[in-house]
């Protein structure tokens, strides 16, 4: 007897399979006997789609926040967003409270520590050195396994002041005093130069708002890749996308890809603002307008899925494989007309959207707002 037997499901690749979960693990990935019981099924008839569970590894979901703040299950479950990663809200001043904030949420919330103990308090949480604090970051990553998955450095003029790239030789510190964990870099607008921040970083590390349009991009005025990225992506630095409010351009991403610079993690960079407001609005429409840039449907959820539990060291998500967890996302690929905007003020045409239905967390299914408005399916 299966907890949950999700029938007829499309997946990524067109074809149909039955997928079984018992005790919050995914058990069976194929075809099931006719009979097979479980307590609860669902089935999607072949329309309508299923991968594993949608990770955001960039997001900002600490409520108490100052400046950019929302809702874990606003982002994450509400969105068919399985996973979510608060990227650097919170410090070590911050990290319990929003620890015991996240207990209560139905999605699975992950936390990138920011090397700065107010994290995101103020815009230049970087701007004194006093507030990086080895030994309390430490404590705090020791406190919290499984939730402080790594360590996020804001490299923008904004944030570090007249520090350069002081703050991230000390982040480049941290890691390497614990177990290596990810380490996420925030890049905008110079101060540091691009090519300082790309010479510090090794295999593993994480560039976020790869594409964005600012003069201190991933890409040359002439149109060419900075021979500092080059490098940088020879050593296995990886590139996340971390679309926000100000730090996604169609045409550099466009650029980049025509090169074949592709996101290794396609994230949202979401809070309140920019999901009501947009240009953001869910993890869903940032993954939809890549389809206007020439990716494929495998590659925009390989980047949400497989790529981005590998970039974070999930080793339990980001596939749909027996013994995974039961995380997955049901969706439905709509065609039509549709217009996208980025963070520079340019909009495109696209004629597919990602519409998530429901949210499959540890076994539990728990419906978008879409999904319910559709009528779909009925457990």
């Amino acid at each position: 007897m299966y907890d949950l037997i999700i029938r007829r499901a499309r997946l990524v690749d067109d074809t149909l399979a039955d997928v079984a979960i018992a005790a919050g693990k995914i058990a069976v990935v194929g075809q099931l006997a006719a009979d097979a019981c479980a307590h609860k099924q669902l089935d999607l008839a072949g329309n309508y789609r299923l991968s594993a569970g949608w990770i955001d590894s960039h997001v900002h979901c600490y409520p108490s926040s100052p400046i950019y703040h929302d809702d874990p299950d606003l982002v994450g479950v509400s969105s068919g967003v399985t996973s979510v990663v608060d990227a650097g809200s919170t410090g070590t001043d911050d990290i319990d409270e929003f620890y015991a904030l996240t207990r209560s949420a139905k999605t699975n919330v992950f936390a990138f520590l920011n090397i700065s103990r107010i994290g995101l308090l103020r815009q230049n949480e970087l701007a004194d050195m006093a507030d990086i604090n080895k030994q309390q970051v430490k404590q705090a990553i020791d406190g919290k396994p499984g939730f402080v998955i790594g360590i996020k450095a804001r490299m923008s003029s904004s944030v570090v002041g007249q520090n350069g790239t002081k703050p991230l030789v000390l982040a480049k510190e941290i890691q390497q005093e614990n177990q290596q964990l990810p380490l996420m870099v925030h890049i905008g607008n110079n101060p540091p130069d691009l090519d300082e921040i790309a010479d510090l970083l090794t295999q593993g590390d994480i560039i976020t708002h790869c594409y964005n349009g600012k003069p201190n991009r991933i890409l040359t005025p002439a149109g060419t890749l900075r021979e500092s990225i080059q490098r940088a992506l020879k050593r296995g630095v990886l590139l996340d996308v971390g679309h926000g409010s100000a730090s996604f351009s169609f045409e550099v991403a466009r650029q980049a890809i025509a090169l074949g610079i592709f996101p290794h993690t396609i994230s949202s960079d979401i809070y309140c603002r920019n999901r009501l407001a947009g240009p953001v609005h869910s993890l869903a429409t940032v993954m939809s307008k890549f389809f206007t840039v020439g990716l494929s449907l495998a590659q925009v959820i390989g980047c949400v899925t497989e790529n981005a539990a590998a970039a974070l060291r999930l080793t339990s998500k980001g596939q749909l494989k027996p013994g995974f967890d039961a995380d997955l996302t049901i969706f439905d690929l709509r065609q039509g007309p549709q217009l996208f905007a980025d963070a520079e003020g340019e909009s495109v045409n696209g004629e597919q959207l990602l519409v998530p239905l429901a949210a499959v967390v540890a076994g539990e299914v728990l419906l978008t707002e879409q999904g319910k408005a559709a009528h779909v399916f009925t457990l």
